[in-house]
């Protein structure tokens, strides 16, 4: 007994294609339909939108241009660093350029508010620069440590 007893029969003719379920098709008349093809301009403002992301967005493209908005001395010595529950945050390099921005910080939160919708920002906290940790590694001990000593 050869092979061709294990084998099926050969096919005839093309492939049976399987038909696929029938769907209920949509067709667009002539006019406009959400399902045409739209500006990307349109879209993106349509996601921005839905997903809330409007103040932030134009939050990001103010504080891009940070020495337009505080002026350029403020701007070489400062950053903004977070924003987060309508605050937001900057770092300055020194406390006296922390100081210098606290005291213009409330026409800094005007401005945003007045560029991005009132309510925006309510308040801009301004820090100085971080001070240098003294824990290192996983035991350290409670209290002072080494700046005990300095007097």
């Amino acid at each position: 007994m050869g092979l061709s007893g294990l084998l099926p029969p050969p096919r005839v003719g093309p492939p049976k294609r399987r038909r696929s379920r029938t769907r209920e098709e949509m067709r667009s008349g002539s006019g406009a339909d959400p399902r045409d093809p739209q500006p990307l301009g349109t879209a993106m403002e349509r996601l921005v939108r839905a997903r809330g992301w409007r103040t932030e967005l134009g939050l990001r493209l103010i504080v891009s241009r940070w020495s337009m908005l505080v002026g350029e001395a403020n701007a070489q010595h400062s950053a903004p660093e977070a924003y987060h529950d309508h605050v937001l945050v900057v770092r300055a390099e020194s406390s006296t350029w922390a100081t210098a921005l606290r005291t213009i910080a409330p026409q800094v939160v005007a401005e945003l508010n007045r560029r991005l919708g009132e309510g925006s920002v309510v308040r801009v906290d301004v820090r100085g620069p971080a001070s240098p940790s003294w824990k290192h590694g996983p035991r350290s001990v409670p209290g002072r440590g080494p700046r005990d000593t300095y007097g």
